[in-house]
């Protein structure tokens, strides 16, 4: 497996483009990858995941205000940090950096408005070059060991890895005895099936499985197909993984961010 930190040149794919209508609390004025947790994109701190594995070659799937996510990465420095500006032009500006810039590199594709999951992936084929890719959405935050996922899809080689997840609860469940005696009480536990909680390898083969055409959808006929084939395998990662999904998921994140538990951050500051 990588060391953590140790470079590799493995592409990071990451779907921006969804218009998050079950949190348009937050998402009638900005695309869902840049709603925040404590202040900062949940995109970045997806990012920030795969960085601290070694993984920082992004190709960001751009859609429903992609114009918010592109003007958030080419102001970012000037926006964080001290900076001082020459309005005669004579030297520009030059900016005061408190920490090391984020050593990234970052593909903006525009995969369409209205574009399915299949086909934001299928559009951006020419920029995923190399054998494997990484592959996540945009809204779902985890302390997975991400190179055992690829490691996993290299040894097996299949077509596609998923990673499976234990989601939780929507609501609290009940257990009682057969005359009806509540035994016990769980509020909205961890289940223990898994999901497809993102967080996947794909090797270039996934593009044939896929279309162009916006109504293509990943995880229905494509990801089907694979199953019937054999070709996708699924990494069990047992620690912790949320997705914002909804308004209540994102006070959830921002409420654990505020009193520290944030088991997700696995890199330095």
């Amino acid at each position: 497996m990588a060391k953590e930190g140790a470079k590799d040149n493995t592409k990071v794919v990451i779907l921006c483009g969804g218009e998050g209508t079950r949190l348009r609390e937050e998402t009638e004025y900005k695309p869902k990858p840049m709603v925040t947790i404590g202040g900062i994109p949940i995109l970045w701190h997806i990012m920030k995941t795969y960085a601290h594995w070694g993984f920082s070659d992004f190709i960001l799937c751009l859609g429903y205000k992609g114009d918010l996510i592109k003007q958030f990465f080419l102001h970012h420095e000037l926006m964080h940090n001290d900076f001082t500006l020459k309005l005669d032009g004579s030297a520009g500006k030059s900016v005061h950096r408190s920490s090391a810039a984020e050593d990234w590199s970052i593909t903006f594709a525009d995969t369409g408005l209205k574009s399915q999951t299949g086909s934001r992936l299928k559009r951006i084929e020419k920029y995923a070059n190399g054998d494997d890719f990484l592959f996540t959405y945009g809204d779902g935050v985890s302390d997975i060991a991400i190179p055992k996922t690829l490691e996993l899809h290299r040894k097996l080689g299949k077509t596609a890895t998923i990673s499976g997840v234990h989601p939780h609860s929507k609501v609290g469940l009940v257990q009682a005895d057969a005359q009806g005696v509540v035994q016990k009480f769980s509020e909205k536990p961890v289940l223990n099936d898994y999901v497809n909680g993102g967080f996947m390898a794909f090797s270039k083969g996934i593009f044939d499985f896929l279309e162009e055409d916006e109504s293509c959808v990943l995880e229905t006929a494509p990801f089907s197909e694979l199953v019937e084939k054999g070709r996708m395998a699924m990494y069990r990662h047992e620690g912790f993984w949320h997705c914002m999904d909804t308004y209540k998921d994102y006070l959830d994140l921002n409420r654990m961010w505020d009193i520290g538990k944030r088991p997700w951050k696995v890199w330095s500051d």
